[in-house]
């Protein structure tokens, strides 16, 4: 009985995941192709759909841990569900944000060619994609490759950030316009680094391992603690 309860309540994540990742795929494509509708159907119907399977997960959770008091693996396994539900409702808000900013920008001029953005987004959304590939199929190959790939949003993200920058200091009119595509530049890291999350949730279960702060430790292995 546990196991068919487990069995079902992947799949209800794997739904979840699949509308949010949806949802990230929609407010990109929104804005690259300037369609107001698209956006608007990302804030105002898969959002209340989000939040229903938020509530539904979560619940779900609650109860099979009451009913069967599972153990072990399957514990931590019911106990990340948890995690990752959260980690996809907060997902599905980025999804919101990007949105709710690409109805600024697609209403004005562009301060600058769209290519980073498609790039940053195609990047974290395959990347929460096999973040879910990698907890069903307990694939730590996966999950580490999908932890790697992080690395490759947070540097096109740095480099919006310093386009904008640089375009702020020489034209003062595009500043709200700026602020905007450098707020879908962070909703999409945040998409990467919550996948990444996730995947170092699958290594945990899988190995018992946590490598919750690798990059801390490399990052003061290479250069010395963060001050």
């Amino acid at each position: 009985m546990l196991i068919e309860k487990m069995a079902e309540l992947k799949h209800r994540l794997i739904e979840y995941a699949t509308l949010v990742e949806g949802m990230i795929n929609k407010s990109i494509k929104g804005l690259l192709e300037k369609d107001e509708n698209l956006l608007e159907d990302v804030i105002e119907r898969d959002e209340p759909k989000a939040n229903n399977y938020d509530r539904e997960i979560d619940e779900t959770c609650t109860a099979l841990i009451a009913q069967f008091e599972p153990l072990a693996k399957d514990l931590r396994t019911v106990v990340t569900i948890l995690k990752m539900n959260k980690d996809l409702e907060r997902m599905a808000d980025h999804a919101v944000n990007i949105s709710e900013s690409s109805l600024f920008l697609i209403a004005r001029p562009l301060v600058k060619p769209l290519d980073d953005v498609r790039s940053m987004a195609r990047t974290a959304s395959m990347m929460l994609k096999d973040s879910i590939d990698a907890f069903v199929n307990e694939n730590v190959a996966l999950a580490r490759d999908v932890c790697d790939r992080d690395e490759v949003v947070d540097t096109v993200g740095e480099k919006i950030l310093d386009d904008m920058a640089s375009f702020i200091r020489e034209k003062r009119d595009g500043i709200r316009r700026s602020l905007h595509l450098m707020r879908i530049a962070h909703n999409l890291e945040r998409v990467a680094d919550i996948s990444t999350n996730i995947c170092e949730e699958v290594i945990y279960i899988v190995e018992g391992k946590d490598i919750k702060h690798h990059k801390t430790e490399e990052r003061e292995a290479d250069h010395g603690p963060t001050i």
